[in-house]
């Protein structure tokens, strides 16, 4: 009796593991009849097999809804608005059935830039979305346009009455420094690249595409950063920040936070008015920081109190704790010395700002004008002290590459050092070609004279 009744327990299990097997090749069978035809972007056919795989299969392999994602944006290009309800469906299925292989973060903003793309829902209920992906999952918050669209229509809010202009400026810092952390950490990539191509060494292909990437999305942050900032607009001008800050000043002047964010709007802006320097005096009574003294170097070096300037920078340079804004300062020294001919130690700060933002495009042009202005001290013969400018081109070259937003320039101004460097006759008639010029002057380094 005993074996009878372990043969039939036998049985069962072999029955269930083969029921088991059987819906295996099922699933197997139905998501290749969905995916051979969404590889080929036959997507009428896909679409029928995509629902019976869903409804008895969804959880069988994280393709399913990669190639769902591309099936429903080809339908919703078409004009088949029907598909993003569908599209979001996808997502959300992802989410739950392969957790391990999805960001939340992503998908919260996907279907937030979704609902937005295409108008489903009012302004409110689109930036509560945005809104709650960006304060919930920032790190995964990456996408461009999502950032554009997020800040946007805060701004529209703004406009008809249901946001506070201070909750838009607020927004704008936070995306501003969302993009620029972005580009830092693709120009730190880029730069790596670069620096082997101009020691002389050759990329992989693996690293060429990484490289075109990297460009590729930097550029995108550029156009973004410039399109944020043309959304502002005329809201942050100094003619509306003025009388903002004025109206504010009595009733508020005693709130460190509002006198930073004030304070900071009105130095972003260069406003020439009275208004600052009693917003930092303010300041720097209630609580002397890096802020305060930074900004009272600026009021300084308006002045034309240089040495008083550098004092107070360098006080808030010690001081300083936030990258961004230690930043600010470096970048503050290094103008100061740069105006008074200390390149040297310029580049020593221009460094310093590099080191916390690799995609500021700025300062490799400031690097490239002042190598190129020491011409006539960076070599002993008249071909030397112009090949100065193949180093300043470098430099420019890089600007371009790293900041979309200096780009245009920064390409022009590689072009006009290049026209400035000693030409193929000149190279020809020296017997140049091929060979390394080192710098004995503050620049340093050295250039490898092309080869004819």
């Amino acid at each position: 009796m005993k074996t009878k009744a372990i043969a039939l327990l036998a049985f069962l299990a072999l029955a269930v593991v083969g029921k088991g097997y059987s819906q295996m090749d099922d699933c197997r069978v139905q998501h290749s009849l969905f995916v051979e035809p969404a590889k080929t972007k036959n997507y009428e056919a896909a679409l029928p097999q995509y629902k019976k795989l869903i409804k008895d299969c969804p959880a069988f392999h994280v393709t399913t809804y990669q190639y769902a994602e591309k099936m429903f944006k080809h339908f919703i290009d078409e004009g088949d608005e029907s598909k993003v309800n569908d599209l979001i469906q996808s997502y959300k299925l992802r989410l739950k059935h392969f957790p391990g292989k999805t960001k939340e973060g992503d998908v919260v903003a996907d279907i937030a830039k979704l609902k937005y793309e295409n108008g489903i829902g009012t302004k409110q209920e689109q930036f509560k979305a945005f809104d709650e992906a960006f304060t919930n999952y920032e790190e995964d918050f990456t996408s461009p346009k999502a950032l554009y669209a997020y800040f946007s229509l805060a701004v529209e809010m703004y406009e008809e009455g249901n946001k506070d202009i201070q909750e838009v400026f607020d927004l704008y810092d936070a995306v501003i420094a969302k993009i620029e952390k972005e580009e830092n950490n693709l120009a730190s990539k880029l730069t790596q690249y670069m620096d082997k191509q101009d020691a002389g060494a050759n990329l992989s292909s693996k690293e060429e595409r990484y490289m075109k990437a990297y460009e590729n999305n930097l550029k995108a942050y550029g156009q973004v950063k410039g399109s944020v900032n043309g959304k502002l607009g005329i809201l942050a001008d100094c003619p509306n920040l003025i009388p903002l800050y004025e109206k504010d000043f009595e009733n508020k002047k005693d709130d460190v936070n509002w006198l930073k964010r004030a304070a900071g709007r009105l130095s972003a802006k260069d406003c020439e008015t009275p208004l600052f320097f009693k917003l930092v005096q303010q300041l720097h009574t209630l609580e002397p920081s890096a802020k305060s003294a930074y900004y009272l170097g600026k009021l300084a070096e308006r002045d034309g109190k240089s040495s008083k300037a550098m004092e107070y920078f360098n006080q808030a340079a010690e001081l300083e704790t936030n990258p961004r804004d230690k930043a600010k300062v470096y970048y503050s020294l290094a103008e100061n010395f740069r105006s008074k001919g200390s390149f040297s130690q310029a580049r020593s700060f221009y460094n310093k700002v590099l080191e916390i933002e690799p995609s500021n495009g700025r300062v490799y042009l400031k690097l490239a004008a002042m190598y190129a202005s020491s011409a006539n001290s960076c070599g002993s013969t008249p071909f030397e002290k112009r090949a100065i400018n193949w180093k300043a081109a470098e430099m420019a070259d890089k600007a371009a590459r790293v900041d979309a937003s200096v780009a245009s320039s920064a390409k022009a101004a590689a072009s006009s050092y290049r026209a400035r460097a000693p030409q193929k006759s000149d190279i020809f008639s020296e017997g140049m070609a091929g060979k390394t010029i080192t710098f004995n002057c503050w620049v340093g380094g050295s250039v490898r004279v092309p080869n004819l």
